[in-house]
């Protein structure tokens, strides 16, 4: 049994739904597989094709079957839907690359970022400094020496508990002597 396409889109566009859908059904491998090969991917190629049968629907009153058959006129639909989705996605492509290299070029000014390492990491030894003695010990022991608490009540022969509390309270001591706000 043939099915007459130009026909079934002349009667799609007075609203009949089963024309469409025998239209869908003979033409939708055609469409998908032209869409699928502009494309690659099949995600976007189902999307794609998705939009093409709607377009479709809406547009139907606009077949001419003097001008050419159905199947052209959907591929012709499918081709540009394709195309457009492919320029779309290298517009977007190229947007995300200039954003990127507009975020990586902002200028730095070493000599001050210098500087401000500098007093930062001036401040922190003075701070450090103002600890007591085992505060300090436990804080250097943990971020300079790598050491966990655990590794370091066993190395000072402290217990843990004493550890932790001569971390909190050296770190509590040292933001306050930086001015931290938590």
């Amino acid at each position: 049994m043939s099915i007459d396409l130009e026909q079934c889109i002349v009667r799609a566009a007075g609203g009949d739904q089963r024309a469409f859908a025998e239209l869908y059904d003979a033409t939708a491998p055609r469409v998908f597989g032209l869409v699928l090969r502009i494309l690659v991917d099949r995600a976007q190629a189902e999307e794609v094709a998705q939009e093409v049968f709607l377009e479709a629907w809406r547009r139907a009153q606009r077949f001419d079957p003097e001008r050419g058959a159905a199947i052209s006129w959907l591929l012709q639909i499918a081709h540009a839907r394709a195309v457009d989705r492919v320029r779309a996605s290298q517009a977007q492509r190229d947007r995300d690359a200039r954003i990127g290299v507009r975020d990586m070029d902002v200028p730095i000014d070493d000599v001050a970022e210098r500087v401000e390492v500098t007093l930062e990491s001036a401040r922190a030894k003075r701070a450090l400094a103002a600890l007591s003695d085992p505060q300090r010990e436990a804080i250097e022991l943990a971020y300079f020496g790598g050491l966990t608490q655990s590794e370091i009540a066993e190395r000072i022969g402290a217990p843990l508990g004493t550890v932790k509390t001569r971390m909190r309270d050296g770190l509590r001591r040292m933001r306050d002597l930086l001015g931290v706000t938590t």
